[in-house]
């Protein structure tokens, strides 16, 4: 039998894509089975906007084997426990979006039902105060799982990272060095094509050196040197539902308490993003520049911040969409190369991780058959699809009619994959998970909440247990939380016992 098996592997593009995937390639395919190479340029500077995660980073970290400790010591990191939301639903109003449950669910029914019933009923309790996440991070407190018993919420808490992403990308690139990868400094000035097929054979760089490869990576960036400068994938634009089309990033002092989670703060024409890490903090305006000047937008970044800057305001421009195939021919495009969703739920680095794991899983051999092409394809294309409308939930689903902006978000129509989302969530308070949706139900009913959306009844299989007994229970997880919280150090402490730069 003909030996199809591929053995090399080029990478267009470093960063934190291509660190990603040349992290995860040298890990569990290793030397013996490819060479693998980053092609990458110091003079191509990165986006590195994507310093927030979200908890499934962590299955990538166990993944790679990383000491998690020396991960956020060598990223000058700190820990997340969700997203705090202020102004979104209306001026003045903040809520909390968390990792992990609210609650327990009771008698076979969801959480959310008996909560519901008892708003319903006039209960004056937030649903915040039934996750432990958000009572922990309202006193900035931070600890990892332990093993308190299967039923304590102390054994399961979960979180994601805040880090600096070019420090991520070069412990990143250490690591993969370390087990074979390798890195060609060089920018490209060329793709060379097969005549027969137009699959790509080679890059070519500026210094005159030929970089072959039989299954390419296009890392670079959003202008996709391979996936569409070169093959022409295509591209579907999704600013008429995410209106923002440019950012404005500047780092500044750290503030005195270090928060265990990202602020995400609307302002008139977008929002504005807070991420504390160990040596400062980032921070970052999006806004639309039909709404707002590039001037204008670096001002209320520059007016909003917790110290001094530390560095000139860097622009970034985007539209908002996906590649129309991710996967063409022998390449694959990872990161901005296959598609934007904004940063506003700190999606950008699971979805590199996630096109990493879809590639495993349908790695080709050299005849790179098209059945797994098109399922790769379709794949990818669902999960951004249902990314993007948890995004445009949290524009749309506003009562601001303060600027332009937020009425154009607010009367905009939506798909109709969200329309349907609303229709059940408005009825009963239901939410179903599509398939291996990204957000799950506590994600999609925190912001439908928060932004003040009340369905008109609660599922009625939440009457199995009486209303005085439902107040107990609730009472009681209540109590749970506010005690496990209350047993969490303080976050700014946990970092520096554990993992301070």
């Amino acid at each position: 039998m003909d030996d199809l098996r591929i053995r090399k592997i080029v990478i267009v593009g470093g960063g934190t894509a291509g660190w990603m995937t040349a992290a995860a390639l040298g890990k569990l395919l290793g030397p013996d089975y490819a060479e693998i190479v980053v092609v990458e340029s110091d003079e191509i500077g990165i986006v590195g906007v994507g310093e927030a995660t979200i908890p499934q980073i962590g299955m990538f970290n166990r993944m790679l084997g990383l000491d998690e400790d020396d991960f956020v010591r060598k990223t000058k990191g700190s820990f997340k426990l969700g997203i705090q939301f202020v102004d979104w639903g209306r001026k003045g109003q903040t809520y909390f979006h968390p990792f992990g449950p609210f609650g327990v669910d009771m008698e076979g029914v969801s959480f959310h039902a008996f909560w519901l019933r008892l708003a319903q009923a006039g209960a004056p309790h937030p649903i915040t105060d039934y996750s432990l996440q958000a009572v922990a991070a309202e006193d900035d407190r931070f600890m990892r799982a332990v093993d308190a018993g299967p039923k304590s919420p102390l054994s399961k808490i979960a979180y994601a990272f805040h880090f600096d992403a070019g420090l991520y990308a070069r412990f990143l690139r250490q690591f993969a060095e370390a087990r074979g990868v390798r890195r060609q400094e060089g920018k490209i000035v060329r793709v060379d094509q097969r005549a027969t097929d137009g699959f790509i054979e080679a890059v070519a760089l500026e210094s005159g050196e030929r970089i072959e490869g039989e299954l390419f990576i296009d890392c670079s960036g959003f202008r996709g040197l391979l996936i569409e400068q070169t093959l022409k994938a295509g591209y579907e634009d999704w600013s008429h539902w995410l209106p923002c089309d440019r950012a404005v990033a500047a780092p500044c002092e750290s503030a005195p308490v270090l928060t265990p989670y990202t602020r995400s703060t609307a302002r008139d024409a977008g929002w504005q993003w807070r991420i504390p890490l160990q040596h400062r903090t980032g921070n970052g305006h999006v806004y639309s520049s039909r709404y707002i000047s590039d001037d204008e937008a670096a001002g209320v970044l520059l007016s909003n911040l917790d110290g001094r800057p530390l560095a000139d305001p860097r622009f970034l421009r985007f539209v908002t969409g996906r590649r129309k195939q991710a996967w063409v021919k022998n390449c694959v495009a990872l990161g901005l190369a296959s598609g934007f969703i904004e940063p506003l739920e700190s999606t950008s680095i699971h979805l590199i991780q996630s096109g990493v794991a879809k590639l495993l899983q349908m790695f080709p051999d050299r005849t790179f058959p098209q059945a797994d092409i098109d399922r790769f394809n379709r794949a990818t294309r669902l999960e951004m699809e249902q990314v993007r409308d948890f995004i445009i939930l949290h524009y749309n689903l506003s009562e601001r009619d303060d600027t332009a902006f937020w009425r154009h978000c607010r009367d905009m129509d939506v798909p109709e994959t969200l329309k349907e989302k609303y229709r059940l969530f408005e009825t009963t308070g239901r939410i179903f998970r599509e398939n291996d949706e990204l957000f799950n139900d506590t994600s999609w009913f925190a912001v439908m909440i928060g932004q003040g959306m009340r369905p008109k009844r609660f599922d009625p299989v939440a009457e199995v247990l009486s209303l005085d007994e439902t107040q107990r229970r609730l009472a009681e997880v209540r109590r749970v939380m506010r005690t496990c919280a209350d047993q969490m150090p303080p976050h700014a402490e946990f970092i520096r016992r554990n993992c301070a730069a």
